[in-house]
């Protein structure tokens, strides 16, 4: 499943961002990659600075914990630090797929879940959108500056030379509660249609067991 998050990040969110990434170091970012990935890729990513990163991470670690679309989509267990990414002309990703077990400076967690969110305007740059192989054909992603993707870590991606201009991304993965990424569509299509019950016949039987049955496939398929 692929999601859009529109808006996660707002304009004064974006203009901090922009602030502290405007003073950072970046450095090849083919140090963060494992031996397959370090062979496609080509950007630079922002060298871990602590008082920079905690306020990054921050902002985006509360925005992500308010939104909907991100808890119910993700199923959030355990989220990365950020990192952050510019990619500049003649920079791309080749096709890969994201490391299946992350954390070697800290916990040790699964990736389920990979997580795009643009930094730039898209009219700032071309080229450089974000190809997903899905089981209903290719998809390319460039969206607002604020916006955000999810996608299943195993998903077959790559990100399109930049030809022009600059675009940052934050990257993060996410262990998910709920391993399999089919068990996961469902249950986010049935908790939409569960949270527009409760709101709509709150008293109604049947949303009584469209609930009772979402939180007991949550109870059947979670993992901790």
């Amino acid at each position: 499943m692929l999601l859009t998050i529109p808006k996660l990040l707002n304009q004064a969110q974006l203009d901090k961002i922009d602030q502290l990434l405007d003073g950072a170091e970046f450095v090849d970012g083919r140090l963060t990659a494992g031996f397959a990935a370090a062979r496609v890729k080509q950007n630079q990513e922002m060298r871990p600075d602590p008082a920079r990163m905690q306020t990054l991470v921050r902002i985006l670690m509360a925005s992500l914990g308010h939104n909907e679309t991100f808890r119910f989509g993700a199923l959030p267990h355990r989220v990365a630090d950020p990192i952050f990414a510019r990619y500049r002309p003649g920079m791309a990703y080749g096709d890969h797929v994201d490391d299946p077990i992350m954390g070697s400076t800290g916990p040790r967690f699964r990736t389920d879940v990979s997580m795009t969110l643009f930094l730039s305007p898209p009219e700032s740059y071309a080229g450089g959108e974000l190809v997903i192989r899905t089981s209903f054909g290719t998809r390319q992603v460039k969206l607002p500056a604020g916006d955000a993707v999810i996608y299943p870590s195993s998903s077959l991606h790559h990100v399109a030379e930049v030809t022009e201009g600059q675009r940052t991304v934050a990257l993060t993965w996410i262990q998910s509660y709920v391993r399999d990424p089919a068990r996961r569509e469902l249950l986010y299509e049935l908790n939409m249609a569960r949270e527009h019950l409760l709101k709509e016949a709150p008293g109604e039987a049947h949303t009584g067991q469209v609930d009772r049955s979402y939180a007991n496939l949550m109870r059947m398929w979670s993992e901790l």
